[in-house]
């Protein structure tokens, strides 16, 4: 009889003891995911924030001298390999507000893979797009620097150095928000295997 109580007693332990360590786990849980939604957030913010400056530096910048008696001005939309780069960074600066407009409507609820999946898929689509409008700027700044002498390109940056110089400034802030829209993919990758 005695063995019988000790064993009775020993029942409600361990169930409560399951039941703290139910509830641990799903504090835990939220708590990770609390986290997580955090880091989502902050990194997007920061594309968001990267890419929109970006952009407003490029359109803004623009240049005019005078060489031999010839006014020549310096504006992004005289080459198409910038405007590329502000249109990609434009695409992507639009759907990460989206996206982030998403994350906040959908706050409370706990993000199903499909959803992460999806997300995945943006935020690839997103960093391509960034590389390829850095890409096409980095070509066009490497001849505007450099010229191509094979095709009789001159050199234009010793001329418009301000206008050179802040495109720089702007493709610095362009590859950055590549890196953190890099790192934000990697980060849904792995919530969608977890």
């Amino acid at each position: 009889m005695a063995d019988d109580k000790g064993s009775f007693r020993m029942e409600p332990k361990s169930s409560s003891s399951s039941n703290t360590t139910t509830t641990t786990t799903t504090s835990s849980s939220q708590k990770h995911h609390r986290t997580f939604m955090m880091a989502e957030n902050i990194l997007r913010i920061l594309v968001i924030v990267l890419t929109a400056v970006s952009v407003v530096v490029t359109v803004t910048n623009n240049q005019t001298v005078t060489l031999y008696t010839f006014q020549f001005e310096a504006h992004f939309y005289y080459s198409s390999s910038l405007k590329f780069f502000v249109a990609a960074n434009s695409v992507v600066c639009f759907l990460s507000v989206l996206l982030l407009i998403f994350s906040f409507l959908r706050r409370q609820q706990t993000h199903e893979r499909k959803d992460y999946y999806f997300l995945f898929l943006f935020d690839l689509v997103m960093t391509v797009l960034l590389i390829a409008g850095c890409a096409a700027a980095t070509a066009i700044g490497f001849v505007g620097q450099y010229g191509e002498d094979h095709v009789g390109w001159i050199p234009i940056c010793d001329n418009v150095k301000k206008f050179c110089r802040t495109n720089l400034a702007s493709l610095l802030l362009s590859y950055l928000a590549f890196l953190v829209n890099l790192g934000l993919t990697a980060l849904i990758a792995y919530k969608c295997t977890v």
